[in-house]
């Protein structure tokens, strides 16, 4: 059954069969059964899935995130048994235990569970991923959490020297190597993981020890461990990055690769920093398996959309992507590159860091020691027969111009810029030195991007009493105001009592329209510049985040905190 399963979906209409062969190559890819990686393309909602395959087994659907499970009924199945075949045992009645599976057909499931129990056997159906994340919350390790493992170490659990900056390396690495202090930070990376956390700061102040965590852009503290152990958790922070403790006056940038359950790998980015009073260290957690790169999932409208793909699918010019650092112009570009990857391209990139690492794509790690910066490698990639070329970050005048020639000589050139908005960008090339007439001959389109938190759909709340003026202050249209409901944060276990869960990205889109071209050409300035863009029908980033708010994504908070008002 299983593996007719696609063709069962297409006969029903409920997928298209280019839908079949999408999840087919995700399937090869993550070696993941068919139901799975037809939920991760998109192809069907997990509940629709679970619908049809209780229809087609006959026997009940559930929603195993709406089950609190007994511990009791959990234990009656051991955790390598639940793995091995994909099951979780939800509720007994009398002699029968309800047992919920993603292949009711698989007799020999049924069968080994009927042996280990001694109940009867009934199967109920749920999703592949819905089980694998009931095997997870409920076999969870219940360690001692952060506090209980401070709270333990007594003052002999770790000797460090006075002074914070002085102390002999191999006394720094055996502290580093101590149990408590490798169960600690082990802990921290895994709660981080757990939290969906992006960033993980390791700061030390003069009387202070914290760590804090950034979740969906904002930064939250979640725990203080003691003075003592500062250099210990900083050595073991070091030595799992392979970075030299015993150097605690320069920078240094690192990285850490762990392996979860269920065959999953997590890289940490790691930078240390030396302050005042010792190394600060943050990391950035990159999970692949979460990176978006289908670019009709990342919060385009339709029609900035059409424009974007136009852009990209050039044969030469400019694309630039412009914003703040964590404003997810990372995962813009990828996506970009990840549609424009096939065989039949050569696509090089200079980056700093390499992020994510992607078959098919030659990339370069920047090492300005050596003089590799992104000039250098730029001039390397016009004599490697390019395509399409990604620059990390134009940040002078030489990576710059270098760039401009190759979208003028055949190349697409892809790369991000840090400035405000669209229409600021094209001053920031002109400020650089690059002269006009290049500018308007090379550029296709500049695309400008922040991340707004999004509501969570749990508890997210109706506003009631609409205050229409602050509405009308931030943007939106007074003949609008009615004729969409507003939002505001709620709080459930689902968010942590945050009331939002993930973030959604706002789009200015730029097309180089030929009415630009002369406004520019004509030397007109950065406003100028985004009236006209308006006029020809780009969405401010502003527009942008209020059409998200109205479409009761985000609050009206995100969305004026976020981006500015629009004022020539």
């Amino acid at each position: 059954m299983s593996g007719r399963l696609g063709e069962l979906l297409v006969r029903e209409n409920l997928i298209s069969v280019q839908q079949l062969r999408k999840a087919q190559e995700e399937q090869q890819k993550a070696g993941s059964r068919i139901g799975t990686a037809l939920i991760k393309v998109g192809a069907i909602e997990e509940s629709k899935l679970t619908d049809f395959l209780s229809k087609q087994y006959g026997v009940p659907a559930i929603n195993l995130k709406e089950f609190d499970i007994d511990p009791e009924i959990i234990k009656l199945v051991p955790k390598d048994v639940s793995e091995k075949h994909l099951v979780i045992p939800v509720n007994r009645a009398g002699s029968s235990l309800i047992v919920a599976m993603c292949d009711p057909s698989n007799i020999y499931a049924v069968d080994d569970l009927k042996f280990l129990t001694g109940y009867n056997i009934e199967p109920v159906v749920a999703s592949e991923p819905a089980i694998r994340e009931a095997i997870e919350k409920y076999h969870a390790e219940k360690g001692p959490s952060l506090e209980d493992i401070v709270s333990d170490m007594d003052e002999d659990d770790v000797e460090l020297a006075e002074d914070g900056m002085a102390g002999d390396v191999e006394d720094m690495a055996k502290a580093a190597d101590d149990a408590p202090v490798v169960k600690l930070v082990n802990l921290i990376l895994k709660d981080a993981i757990a939290k969906r956390a992006s960033d993980i700061h390791v700061e030390p102040y003069e009387k202070d020890f914290r760590v804090r965590f950034r979740i969906d852009g904002v930064m939250y503290e979640v725990m203080k461990p003691p003075m003592k152990l500062r250099n210990a958790i900083t050595s073991r922070l070091k030595i799992m990055s392979q970075l030299d403790i015993s150097e605690r006056r320069l920078p240094q940038d690192g990285r850490i690769k762990i392996k979860l359950g269920g065959g999953k790998e997590m890289d940490f980015r790691v930078s240390v920093c030396p302050t005042l009073f010792g190394e600060k260290i943050v990391m950035r957690l990159l999970d692949k398996s979460n990176l978006q790169l289908d670019m009709t999932k990342l919060g385009f409208d339709p029609e900035p959309l059409k424009w974007f793909k136009e852009a990209i699918d050039r044969p030469y010019g400019m694309v630039l992507v412009t914003g703040p650092t964590g404003s997810g112009k990372t995962t813009t570009l990828y996506s970009a590159l990840a549609a424009l990857n096939d065989p039949t391209t050569n696509v090089s990139t200079a980056e700093d860091p390499v992020e994510f690492n992607f078959a098919g794509i030659n990339q370069v790690q920047m090492k300005e020691d050596i003089g590799l910066n992104f000039a250098a490698a730029l001039r390397s990639f016009l004599r490697q027969d390019p395509d399409t070329i990604m620059i990390g970050e134009i940040r002078d005048f030489e990576t710059a111009e270098i760039g401009v020639k190759a979208a003028l000589t055949g190349h697409l050139v892809l790369s991000t810029l840090h400035t405000n908005d669209a229409p600021g960008t094209v001053s920031r090339l002109l400020n650089m030195g690059i002269e006009p007439f290049m500018v308007t001959a090379s550029l296709n389109l500049i695309l400008a991007q922040r991340l707004c938190r999004r509501l969570c759909n749990a508890c997210k709340r109706k506003v009631e009493n609409v205050d229409e003026q602050a509405l009308i202050d931030a943007g939106i249209p007074a003949d609008k105001i009615g004729s969409f409901e507003l939002f505001e944060k709620g709080g459930c276990k689902e968010c942590n009592d945050r009331g939002y869960r993930g973030r959604v990205a706002v789009y200015e889109v730029m097309p180089f329209w030929d009415g630009l071209k002369e406004v520019v050409i004509n030397g007109a300035s950065t406003s100028e510049l985004k009236q006209e863009a308006i006029r020809l029908g780009m969405t401010t980033l502003r527009m942008a985040a209020l059409q998200k708010v109205m479409a009761g994504v985000s609050t009206i908070e995100e969305a004026t905190s976020n981006t500015a008002p629009d004022r020539f």
